[in-house]
């Protein structure tokens, strides 16, 4: 066992602890082959009633993948190591959705990404007031993944789209609203709380320590959200915000130009054809790889990562930008039709072939 995880058996709980604060405990490939060798093994063990996850500091439950060691792989020009990395974490993911016996996350401060992977797919899901949830995915060039799209196409109203393509932040009320949680509990209880399951093997005790908590944001902006965002394409939502002579559509407008623009487009696309199919874990799971598992090479994964956590400039050279009414488009894709994201996205999403997603653990 690698030292950035905690893997043991107490009472009748399995616990699993990430212990890698100081990188905000950042997902490794490693760590998500741990995990999901201890999970799986626990599925079949009558001695294990339930399984906790939990995480060392303060700041993170977890914030994310390590995607400084996708971007090394993937300049060298290995693009299998990201690729076996998504593979191995949807699994777990999947895994996690499917769990037989109860699957408590109890997440503190900021739970992003793979993070979210780990826990909002749970069975119980704890939030406390330094809880911070996002889907920070379009501001690297890739789509929300592990899951994520499944969670954002059953959040209410248009409030997924909005939360994949802006980034935004959940805080607790926001995230038992969106359904990324289920209750918000004090942390200075979660350690009694959890001796408790440990001992009992029942996560029951959980409802009557939950402590009530308000939507911050959705609820507020529920109305230019549902304007906006829940129009039909990416090109609409610009230049409706655009349309729009509230603070809400400037300050909009101002986050999305730092997306990437093929992700945000092919994000919506994910998110309605998930929500409107009835799609589960798996299939949801399958269409998210089949972007990122082609951004690598043909997207602007690399550069995304470049801008956000190598050079740390902020200023990502995408290959379209928010210009005008429309998306323009730049560089090799300046001749594509009038929507030039729409042929482009369509092809990202295709079909793998035999380099498809499988589930096999």
């Amino acid at each position: 066992m690698s030292g950035n995880l905690h893997i043991r058996v107490s009472g009748c709980a399995g616990r699993i602890t990430l212990a890698r604060p100081e990188a905000l405990n950042a997902m490794t490939r490693g760590m998500c082959a741990e995990i999901a060798a201890a999970v799986a093994g626990w599925r079949g063990d009558d001695a294990v009633k339930l399984v906790v996850i939990d995480a060392e500091g303060d700041k993170a439950f977890c914030a994310g993948g390590d995607i400084q060691e996708i971007y090394h792989a993937g300049m060298g020009g290995d693009y299998s190591f990201a690729r076996g990395f998504w593979a191995e974490e949807y699994r777990l993911n999947a895994m996690i959705a499917e769990y037989p016996k109860p699957y408590v996350a109890f997440m503190q401060g900021y739970t992003m990404g793979g993070g979210v992977g780990i826990s909002c797919h749970g069975s119980h899901r704890v939030v406390c007031d330094s809880t911070r949830i996002a889907m920070p995915e379009c501001g690297i060039g890739i789509v929300p993944d592990v899951g994520g799209s499944l969670l954002l196409a059953n959040a209410p109203g248009a409030a997924g789209e909005y939360l994949a393509c802006t980034s935004a932040m959940m805080a607790p009320g926001d995230a038992i609203h969106a359904g990324f949680a289920d209750m918000h509990i004090p942390r200075k209880n979660w350690k009694d709380l959890i001796a408790q399951m440990e001992k009992t093997g029942d996560p029951g005790a959980l409802r009557d320590a939950a402590a009530p908590v308000s939507p911050e944001t959705l609820v507020q902006l529920q109305e230019p959200i549902a304007k906006h965002f829940g129009l039909g394409t990416l090109q609409e939502i610009v230049a409706s915000l655009k349309d729009d002579e509230t603070g809400f559509g400037e300050k909009t407008l101002e986050t999305l130009s730092r997306k990437s623009p093929i992700s945000a487009a092919a994000t919506l696309d994910i998110i309605r054809r998930v929500g409107w199919t009835s799609c589960g874990i798996r299939d949801a799971l399958t269409l998210e790889y089949r972007f990122n598992h082609r951004a690598i090479e043909q997207g602007e994964l690399l550069e995304g990562i470049r801008a956000a956590v190598i050079d740390k400039d902020r200023m990502p050279k995408w290959k379209h930008a928010f210009d005008g009414d429309l998306v323009a488009g730049r560089g090799d894709y300046e001749n594509l039709p009038n929507d030039p994201l729409a042929t482009l996205v369509s092809e990202l999403l295709e079909p793998l072939g035999d380099q498809e997603l499988t589930f096999e653990e």
